[in-house]
């Protein structure tokens, strides 16, 4: 890897740490660069799995103080993320590459209306349970469960867009503030990432000067992006959400 292209990668990892710590997409700045500079598609994907942990982390830790008075959340989502994101790093190394690539660009489209359509959805939500004498599961329930359990097998295989499909569904099934969510994704994130990155150490090849660039470019980003995500209002959060969402579908449709 010559100079330049060092500069490159490390300039995608810090991209990426940032905007992963706001919303998520992160991985549609550092993947293809990766491509670009050579990399094979898989070694590609799992070396910049391993890079974006710290950034994830380093995310994680810049919205500590929205994370207060959520431990249990975390810790029974964390069963979702470890699980399915060990799964579906399993899956990239067993299935085609092409077996997300027609549903990908859809699931985002979903997930997109969601955020928009979240805070009236959530109201609606909460009006029918007042209307039926029942109140709201103080953790989503078991849909949220099993809706944040296929978004980390997603995130364990790709995870292109992955925190706008958590956002969106714990926008809906918590009665909660945004970036008290948003901390919790980028938890999410970090574990997701973390678990898929130790499941490819044991079988799958790295590009270890990308990772340490990505990584340290990363670490970096997540602390800009806690910096500038903790600022946005709920509204404007929700609007960088969508452009991300729509950069996003645009570029997988196009690649």
């Amino acid at each position: 890897m010559s100079l330049w292209e060092a500069v490159a990668v490390f300039a995608a990892g810090l991209g990426a740490g940032t905007i992963n710590t706001i919303v998520g997409s992160g991985t549609l700045i550092t993947f293809p660069v990766l491509l670009a500079f050579g990399l094979p598609p898989v070694t590609a994907n799992v070396s910049n799995s391993l890079g974006l942990v710290p950034g994830s982390i380093s995310g994680a830790i810049g919205y500590r103080s929205e994370l207060r008075g959520q431990r249990r959340r975390v810790l029974r989502f964390s069963v979702a993320a470890l699980t399915g994101g060990l799964l579906g790093a399993f899956l990239l190394l067993a299935l085609p590459s092409s077996a997300f690539d027609a549903v990908v660009p859809g699931l985002i489209a979903v997930a997109l209306v969601l955020v928009l359509a979240q805070p009236r959805l959530a109201a609606a939500v909460r009006a029918r349970r007042a209307r039926n004498g029942t109140t709201a599961h103080r953790d989503g329930g078991i849909a949220l469960f099993a809706g944040l359990l296929l978004a980390s097998v997603y995130g364990g295989y790709f995870g292109a867009a992955q925190g706008i499909i958590y956002l969106s569904l714990m926008g809906v099934l918590l009665s909660d503030d945004i970036q008290r969510l948003n901390a919790l994704k980028n938890v999410l994130a970090a574990l997701v990432n973390g678990v898929a990155a130790l499941f490819f150490l044991f079988v799958a090849r790295f590009d270890w000067t990308a990772v340490v660039l990505i990584a340290v470019g990363s670490a970096l980003g997540g602390q800009i992006g806690a910096k500038i995500g903790r600022r946005l209002p709920p509204a404007a959060l929700r609007g960088v959400i969508v452009v991300v969402g729509l950069v996003a579908i645009v570029q997988l449709l196009l690649k």
